[in-house]
């Protein structure tokens, strides 16, 4: 929040204090404890009557450091905290002393201040200063209502851009922003968000998380222009300063603090179809959906049945409304026939008419007001109340009725809602209103994940979640939530998961086609593109269906091409899965993420890498006119073999069988040997496709490592060598499956085989090596 007016006054009612010097340090061997004045002291007089703010300083990991400034300490712990992995092995911080300069160094990343000087906390990597404390940036301010915020002011250097802070659907960088990390229905086309994260990078080489689980406010160079500010309604306030030098290696130590993603199930990749949120449906229209799409010839991996699989006035009570689904353990057994696994629409609240609802008020778990009455409100559902999964026994209770679903045939769940948590309430476990207005959805949807590890096993646990805050990266995957179905929309939703893959999340999803209202063919038929080269695929809408014959015979076919093609590419896009739990690299990427020292790429947010070799440029326009920037480096279309030269803008229009979809000088990308689903033992008849060969006088050069993880998540692996050799490659592989090459560009040549794109060399099982040419 705003505290000052212009640069040299207060807002009406508003007192704020600042450190403004270093009263006294106290240095251990990796830890610094500085006491700070907020006036200046010129005798012993003047320690009187003012207060003293207290400042801690240490490293939790290597490259990281905390910092926590305190007024009043004597304030008892409040609930919940962000689960944080600290190492307890120590982190090799120190803490060095000389003269009146006090330095703490964890890695390459240093805090530095001088007690002899005005106040000054500076954090400084490879000899520069990435950015500061200073004057007015650590304090506190009081209110006309008397409210106390602590806060802090990080200063922004020229040109520094800020992203992240959750999935945030205005604009991609946050310079000039006012967010408030704060749950809400809002939508895609307002400030507010479903997953609102405390965390910040810039593309000066280092993050800020604020290790606060409620509201906190960000003023981006919005109040003071060249500066970070948060603060929060507390005592204290602390963060962490986490060095890079790069996004990636940013995220890389982010994610190890607060958690990286579980790797869901190869299943979940394919496409998921919806009977959408409020349309008619019944067994008969699901059986026409899925055989609709088997006509089609459009591979269906997930159908999910969203609200109305239960009676109206009765959401939740996790049973099938009898009139319309009278039989569903045989409607899911037939539909698992049929090679689909099922989801189910869920949330947190309990509706009045439910049966659920006197059950879980009897026995106190649903969430209560201070004096004992349940919470209630009309929104959303007629006297709707809240589970309390503060509570174990409501835990156990609500995974009960999931449980009964499990046995029935469902496979995995769409955890919505989780943002409208009231204040005026108690927690069983006497958790604090404000701080658990945003940690609610940890844990509403941790208690759904881990009944799907518990009953499903590690690997094939999947949500399908609205909702998050810190910590929720681990618990994949998140969807977009309601946007309108336009293109405009079609860009939010992209600014948003952007936003969120800097903010720590690996997997991220949205409704094709929109939410509300109904695309036009041209914007269903873009999203497709857009959808099915994203991490997780799902036709759904609210009012009307999804289903590609509703949009024309094209759309049937670009649904099919596209489904297909994904398929094709779960080799490579599972790989680029396992980096996001093994390093916390996002699959959807921002382009800065992969080139951070081109800075053409740094406000990119039309256009993103999917994994490490993939640029994707979805078309937003209805005539296919499409505008996008192409780093450094000779790429190829994959669609089409055409050759693009960077770096540089580009204007192309595509029809709907393509859009720019650029392969990366280089890459070699393992194209799989089906395109019916996305199981299938991906090693098993390979295909590598090999971009920009070497020029013929390039000898020797770096290898590229492309590994093939088996589907069952074992760890398992086929691992391909390639390296250039004069105007040729080599491939090397332990592999004892048949494999092909794929010279994209080249003529036929030797023992080649034509292709559209360029020569095919067949390597049969047994093959290790493969010498070929251009």
């Amino acid at each position: 929040m705003k505290f000052t007016d212009g640069y040299w006054l207060m807002r009406p009612g508003v007192t704020a204090r600042h450190a403004v010097s270093v009263a006294d340090a106290v240095v251990t061997d990796d830890r610094v404890t500085l006491h700070a004045p907020v006036a200046r002291v010129t005798h012993r007089g003047d320690t009187l009557n003012s207060p003293l703010l207290t400042v801690e300083c240490w490293s939790p990991a290597e490259g990281v450091i905390g910092v926590r400034v305190t007024h009043h300490g004597g304030r008892a712990p409040r609930r919940p905290e962000f689960a944080l992995a600290v190492g307890t092995d120590g982190t090799g911080a120190k803490a060095v002393r000389e003269g009146s300069v006090i330095e703490l160094i964890s890695g390459d990343l240093a805090l530095r201040t001088d007690t002899d000087a005005p106040w000054q906390l500076d954090f400084i990597a490879g000899g520069r200063t990435l950015t500061s404390l200073g004057a007015r940036g650590a304090g506190f301010a009081t209110d006309a209502e008397d409210r106390h915020f602590m806060l802090a002011q990080l200063s922004l250097g020229v040109g520094e851009s800020v992203y992240g802070l959750g999935e945030r659907f205005t604009p991609f960088v946050k310079n000039g922003q006012t967010v408030d990390i704060w749950q809400a229905d809002g939508g895609t086309s307002s400030e507010q968000a479903y997953k609102n994260i405390p965390f910040h990078l810039t593309n000066r080489g280092y993050g800020v998380f604020v290790n606060h689980p409620g509201k906190v406010s960000y003023e981006v160079g919005s109040e003071a222009v060249g500066r970070v500010q948060f603060s929060v309604e507390d005592q204290s306030l602390e963060f962490y300063v986490i060095h890079g030098p790069g996004p990636r290696e940013i995220l890389a130590r982010y994610t190890a603090l607060t958690g990286r993603p579980a790797l869901p199930p190869a299943w979940s990749f394919g496409l998921w179809l919806s009977t959408s949120f409020t349309t008619s449906y019944d067994e008969a229209t699901v059986n026409r959906f899925v055989q609709g799409m088997a006509d089609a010839e459009i591979p269906l991996s997930v159908f999910h049945f969203d609200c109305f699989w239960m009676r109206e006035y009765q959401w939740s009570d996790f049973v099938w409304d009898p009139e319309v689904f009278p039989d569903p353990e045989g409607m899911l057994a037939r539909l698992k026939e049929r090679g689909l696994r099922i989801c189910a629409w869920i949330n947190p609240y309990i509706a009045q008419k439910s049966p659920l609802f006197a059950e879980g008020m009897a026995e106190g778990y649903l969430l209560r007001k201070p004096d004992g009455d349940v919470w209630q409100w009309d929104r959303w559902q007629p006297g709707m109340a809240l589970v309390d999964f503060t509570n174990p026994a409501a835990c156990t209770w609500y995974t009960d009725k999931l449980r009964v679903l499990l046995d029935q045939g469902v496979d995995c769940f769409k955890t919505d809602f989780g943002e409208r948590v009231p204040l005026d309430v108690v927690w069983h476990d006497g958790s604090d209103p404000e701080r658990m207005h945003n940690y609610y959805t940890q844990i509403y949807n941790e208690t759904v994940h881990d009944l799907l590890l518990r009953e499903r096993g590690e690997g094939e646990a999947v949500v399908f979640a609205r909702s998050a805050t810190t910590g929720g990266q681990r618990l994949p995957v998140h969807w977009g939530g309601d946007c309108e179905s336009t293109f405009e929309a079609m860009a939010e939703s992209l600014r948003g998961g952007l936003s969120l893959g800097l903010s720590g999340f690996g997997f991220w999803s949205h409704d094709i086609g929109g939410f509300e209202g109904t695309p036009t063919p041209a914007v269903f038929k873009r999203w497709v593109q857009f959808g099915l080269l994203s991490s997780h695929s799902r036709l759904h809408g609210s009012k009307s269906y999804r289903v590609p014959w509703d949009y024309g015979d094209e759309a049937v076919a670009v649904t099919r091409a596209f489904t297909r093609l994904k398929h094709r590419l779960m080799p490579y896009l599972y790989r680029a899965a396992t980096q996001a739990g093994e390093l916390g690299t996002p699959m959807m990427r921002a382009m800065l993420v992969e080139f951070p020292d081109d800075p053409a790429c740094h406000p990119l947010d039309r256009q993103y890498m999917l994994g490490d070799d993939l640029l994707v440029a979805p078309v937003f326009t209805e005539d296919g006119t499409v505008d996008y920037y192409v780093p450094e480096g000779t790429w190829t279309q994959v669609l089409t073999g055409a050759e693009v030269s960077g770096p540089g803008w580009r204007r192309e229009t595509h029809g709907f069988d393509t859009l720019p979809l650029l392969a990366r000088p280089g890459a070699v990308i393992p194209f799989g040997a089906t395109d019916e689903a996305p199981e299938y033992d991906w090693a098993d008849g390979v295909t590598l496709r090999v971009y920009a060969p070497a020029p013929a006088s390039v000898e020797g050069g770096a290898d590229v490592v492309t590994t093939i993880p088996l589907p069952d998540g074992s760890g398992a692996a086929a691992v391909f060598t390639t390296r250039r050799s004069g105007d040729g490659i080599v491939v090397e592989t332990e592999s004892r499956l048949p494999w092909n090459v794929l010279l994209m560009g080249a003529a036929p040549a030797g023992d080649a085989v034509a292709d559209p794109l360029g020569a095919l060399y067949r390597c049969p099982a047994g093959t290790r090596r493969l010498t070929a040419s251009w």
